[in-house]
């Protein structure tokens, strides 16, 4: 089985998700199941499918978090140091075309959020960065075409 990477608050937030499923999510599907499955012929009853599609996806959205929280490997970013960029790190990169700065943390693939700049490590960003050292400059093919970064700092906090 492949052991997938995590930061502590990654898994910690793996885990508060699984447990609102287990305890929350499902017993509310399975009563509104009750609810719906109480007015009557289930061919024709609208709500009655849209629970079972629902209790469908928590099912399988559980069946994932488990196998996910059994496999974790979660890695201390505060233990890593160097000037190297692994996984964990906080790395700015400035965009050579533009000159715009931007702040990503380069995370597990469960636990990345673009929005709030934590970068999948499976990511071609991710990929590209991984190893190389401040001031280096990085080329990343991106679907808007070839892209060019330098390293501005790197940091494990």
């Amino acid at each position: 089985m492949n052991k997938i990477p995590m930061t502590a608050d990654g898994y910690d937030n793996l885990q508060k998700e699984l447990k609102k499923l287990l305890n929350e999510d499902r017993p509310n599907i399975i009563e509104a199941i009750a609810e719906a499955r109480s007015h009557g012929d289930l061919s024709e009853n609208a709500e009655y499918q849209y629970a079972k599609e629902q209790q469908s996806l928590i099912e399988g959205k559980i069946v994932d978090l488990e196998s996910a929280v059994s496999r974790a490997e979660v890695i201390d970013v505060k233990s890593l140091e160097g000037d190297d960029i692994k996984f964990g790190a906080t790395v700015e990169i400035e965009d050579d075309d533009t000159g715009e700065s931007v702040t990503y943390q380069i995370v597990g693939e469960y636990e990345s959020d673009i929005k709030n700049n934590k970068l999948s490590v499976n990511s071609p960003l991710a990929r590209g960065l991984i190893n190389k050292v401040i001031d280096e400059v990085v080329e990343i093919n991106s679907p808007k075409g070839q892209k060019s970064y330098t390293i501005k700092s790197v940091k494990y906090v």
